[in-house]
């Protein structure tokens, strides 16, 4: 018994052992790299979105969204047989619908005018052109302005359907009119004389446009109409007594207080004349 009391005791010691406490795997670098792609195609969809035109982005997201064809050539036509029947020539694959000119394919015929001839797009292109480069004149885009700077802050332009508008509005303390009348300021008289100059550069026909901000109450007699539509025979007078062939105005019209321009409508910015040079296309008035 004393020997067995004088015994060591047995510990036995276990040992706990793990890996990987400095790294803990390496699924986290993989999230990384993809949240730094992401960011990157963020940032350059960013810059794409400033740094093309409205077409140019049209024909990024176009290459993006391809048409799928139904077969691996296509002839162009609409038929079972891609284009080719016995009533049409043989013809080599192309994009389009029918045959040719001279023996299209029914469906083909039965289309129609469709306004998308080669006449019209080439005159709405020089259209663009023009209207291209009397922006640049007047806002000074590829050069000099020809535009004193203290009258060129009354000025917008925008290219619509109906062709080149240029907004010719009030400042708080520079109007275009006296008062309420139809009697143009000096300041007028020479955005009249600016734009005859520069409507000189083209002979498209002209529309004249007149707005005016609402008045703060309601008058039995509101004068807003006679007054939109006084001020825009104002200015086709001024700009025919400087020189412009009178023939050139087929439209001058008031529109009152009816299309503001900006969200508050008693604003003295909604106080304006619309020029608009009319594309060649459009049908006289």
């Amino acid at each position: 018994m004393s020997a067995q009391n004088k015994a060591a005791p047995i510990i036995i010691k276990k040992k706990k052992i793990t890996g990987g406490d400095g790294h803990h795997g390496g699924a986290w670098k993989v999230a990384y790299a993809d949240f730094v792609t992401a960011m990157m195609a963020f940032f350059l969809l960013m810059w794409l979105l400033n740094a093309t035109t409205e077409k140019q982005r049209k024909g990024i997201a176009d290459y993006f969204s391809p048409t799928i064809p139904l077969n691996r050539v296509s002839g162009g036509g609409d038929g079972a047989f891609g284009g080719e029947s016995v009533f049409s020539e043989m013809t080599h694959p192309k994009q389009g619908t029918g045959a040719t000119a001279l023996r299209p394919t029914e469906e083909d015929a039965a289309r129609g005018d469709s306004g998308l001839d080669r006449e019209g797009r080439d005159g709405e292109e020089v259209d663009d052109r023009a209207f291209a480069e009397i922006e640049e004149a007047l806002m000074g885009r590829g050069g000099e302005s020809l535009v004193a700077p203290e009258i060129l802050k009354h000025i917008v332009t925008r290219v619509t359907d109906e062709g080149l508008v240029i907004e010719l509005f009030d400042l708080r303390d520079a109007p275009l009119f006296k008062g309420d009348t139809a009697d143009p300021t000096v300041l007028l008289e020479d955005l009249a004389a600016m734009l005859v100059r520069v409507s000189g550069l083209v002979r498209n026909r002209i529309a004249v446009e007149g707005h005016v901000s609402a008045r703060p109450v309601v008058l039995s007699s509101n004068p807003v109409w006679d007054l939109s539509t006084t001020r825009a025979i104002a200015m086709r007078h001024e700009m025919a007594g400087l020189g412009m062939d009178r023939d050139r105005v087929i439209r001058v019209t008031g529109h009152a207080d009816r299309e503001p321009s900006v969200r508050n409508p008693m604003a003295v910015r909604n106080n304006r004349l619309e020029i608009i040079l009319l594309r060649s296309d459009r049908p006289r008035e």
